[in-house]
Formats: C-alpha cells, structure tokens, sequence
C-alpha cells in the first residue's frame, strides 16, 4: 500500500488499468478504461484490436476537440485502510510523430504480455502531463498528494 508520494506515483505507473476522462464538444464527460505506460512526464497509450463498434473512437473526437484529460488509477479494498487513488492531468494529443509513436508502442509491450503478443496498430495518445494528485488511507484520512509535474 503506498504511504508516501514516490509510491502513490509508482502504484500509479505499474497499474494495469487506468480511466481515461474527456470532455466531448457538448461539455459531456466521457470515461473509458485504457491500458497505458508512463515516461518522462508523459502517458501513452494507444488504440489496440480489442473489438470495438467502430474505429472513429469518441476519445479520439474528443481529445482533438478539448485535449484537457484526467486519468485516474485507484485502488479499492474491503480493508478501507488500503484504499489510495492517484491522477495525472494534462493535455492530451494524437501522436502523429512515428518516432514517438513508436517509443510510446515499444513502452506498452514491455508492460503488457497481450502487446508483445500482438502490438497496438491503432492512434496514440500522448498525455503530457502537468499535475498530478492523490490520496492514500495510509497518510491519514485528510490527506491529499498533490504536485505539480516538471517539465
């Protein structure tokens, strides 16, 4: 269970899952569960061949149309003292540069046994992030995390 900062951010990067959180065109939010690896100040993750109803995918629209994101990995245990959550915002791309493209795919199978097996071939997403923020029971009941990421 983290109980300092250093590992709220380290329980954040080695989290299978995250949400990732938009704002559609009409002020709607839209939240939808991504795979994702972080380096240097950046999260990345990618459009994969998991079956979806079509490839013009809503974040994608978003993300182009307002790239403000929140991505949010919590914890959640019966046992309330280990409950923690931790956030990265920032501002979101579609990577359009192959060499990043490719880093960000090269990041994703390395964590990810199911991308080594069959990498990603759809967008990457790039979120620069410029806050992070969090809170775990272990640092007591009112305590909040937050920093400012360095860029």
């Amino acid at each position: 269970m983290p109980d300092t900062q250093a590992q709220l951010r380290e329980a954040f990067e080695y989290a299978a899952v995250a949400r990732l959180a938009t704002i559609d065109a009409d002020d709607r939010p839209n939240v939808v569960p991504i795979c994702f690896a972080v380096r240097e100040g950046t999260l990345y993750s990618a459009v994969d061949q998991k079956p979806k109803r079509s490839r013009k995918l809503k974040r994608l629209a978003n993300i182009a149309a307002r790239p403000s994101v929140s991505v949010l990995v919590d914890h959640y245990s019966d046992d309330w003292a280990k409950l923690w959550w931790m956030a990265a915002e920032g501002q979101a791309v579609i990577v359009d540069d192959a060499t990043e493209a490719a880093l960000a795919i090269d990041l994703l199978c390395a964590k990810y046994a199911q991308y080594r097996a069959a990498p990603p071939r759809g967008a990457v997403v790039a979120v620069r992030i410029d806050r992070w923020h969090g809170w775990s029971a272990a640092l007591g009941t009112t305590t909040r995390i937050e920093e400012r990421a360095e860029r």
